[in-house]
């Protein structure tokens, strides 16, 4: 008998998660069915699919669609009606069916008496960041200024993302093509060729006989080494999903040349946006510091954060604290102690946000420019090699039959 975690909704829509023993899956999605509950998921509890599945569901509510519900339920607070009317127009003309429930939920948890920050938290689908932001916005008394800048923020951290996938699009295309062809021809076109010569008995070339020995006469033992080398890739991402090892692979990734910086500054830059969003809405620093580093994905920048959130908590400066870290660029730092001497540290947060996003994407451009070629240039060598290893053979029957 295992535990099972369930992700239902009740006739009422609201959603909600639930541990149900049981001896397999389907056994616990019949008890939930039975119970006359709409069963989204089931995962075994504790398990890393299981893990690896509430982390994507932490953040299923994003991009466009959350930014679309942002805007609706911003324009009806600012038109002057009470959270509660805007969460019931929400939870049945919101513009994406699928939040519809999750709507439905936080509607109801308001309606029993918790506040919107609370009834968000509870909902299970949003990052911490939103239901700080909103927290903020509710002690503020200006929840539709703070739900402004959050959308802001959900917009520019959108946009650049698919800026990123866009520019990673076609090299990818390019990966991914090639490694057909190359794949095609190993396993179907050599091994006929291989037969072929096999069976005219005669003296083949030098680069033919390496081709036909690599994938035809040490084929398993290439696999086994290819094998061997997706297995050392696997182990070093579950090794780099621990705490400690998550930690150390990001130390080790930022220390690559040019690939390296970038990546930092991508994790520089959202940490920065973040932290000037909460800042903006109202959120005191220490709170802001708490909340912005869960929403980093670097273990490394993300324990840098957190250890400065206890310094900055015992009276330390924000980029003193950082600074004795030895993670953060040079220049954030800088900018991060201009902001605080000046009383501007959420602005300035969000010119270091701004400055490295163009960077990390001028980058990208630059590098995407510069790989495409030697790809193209590297896979056409390939197959070139391939296929003249190929017919060689042919072109020395042909010269011997002339003379």
């Amino acid at each position: 008998m295992g535990e099972f975690v369930c992700r239902v909704a009740d006739a009422n829509g609201r959603v909600f998660s639930h541990v149900e023993a049981a001896g397999n899956k389907d056994e616990a999605r019949q008890k939930m069915a039975d119970r006359g509950l709409y069963v989204y998921s089931v995962e075994a509890r504790n398990s890393l699919i299981s893990g690896l599945t509430n982390r994507s569901r932490a953040r299923q509510v994003t991009g466009s669609d959350f930014l679309i519900l942002n805007q609706q339920f911003n324009t009806l607070i600012k038109a002057g009606l009470p959270i509660l009317r805007a969460l019931d127009l929400l939870s049945t003309r919101a513009t994406t069916p699928k939040l519809r429930p999750v709507v439905t939920q936080i509607r109801d948890r308001v309606r029993e008496g918790k506040s919107l920050s609370e009834a968000v938290d509870e909902a299970g689908v949003f990052s911490k960041v939103y239901s700080t932001a909103i927290l903020a916005g509710e002690k503020s008394g200006n929840l539709s200024g703070v739900l402004e800048y959050y959308i802001a923020y959900q917009r520019v951290s959108t946009g650049v993302r698919k800026k990123i996938i866009a520019t990673l699009v076609y090299p990818t295309l390019l990966i991914t093509v090639a490694a057909v062809i190359v794949t095609y021809l190993v396993t179907v076109v050599i091994p006929k060729f291989s037969l072929l010569y096999k069976d005219l008995g005669t003296e083949l070339p030098g680069p033919t006989k390496l081709l036909i020995a690599i994938t035809v006469d040490y084929r398993y033992v290439v696999l086994g080494l290819i094998a061997a080398f997706f297995l050392g890739i696997f182990l070093l991402f579950m090794w780099s999903r621990s705490e400690e090892g998550g930690a150390a692979f990001d130390r080790m990734k930022f220390r690559l040349p040019m690939i390296g910086d970038t990546m930092l500054k991508f994790q520089v830059a959202q940490f920065s946006r973040t932290l000037a969003t909460l800042l903006t809405g109202g959120t005191p620093l220490v709170a802001a510091l708490s909340t912005a580093s869960d929403a980093i994905t670097s273990r490394l920048v993300r324990n840098t954060v957190a250890e400065t959130t206890q310094m900055v908590r015992e009276g330390e400066s924000l980029h003193q604290a950082l600074a004795s870290k030895g993670v953060m660029p040079d220049l954030a730092l800088d900018m991060i102690e201009v902001g605080e001497s000046s009383g501007a540290l959420a602005p300035m947060l969000t010119s270091v946000a701004e400055f490295y996003e163009d960077e990390v994407n001028l980058r990208l451009t630059t590098m995407i420019a510069l790989i495409e070629p030697i790809m193209l240039v590297f896979m056409g060598l390939l197959v070139a090699f391939i296929l003249i290893s190929l017919y060689l053979p042919i072109f020395s029957f042909s010269t011997e039959g002339a003379k």
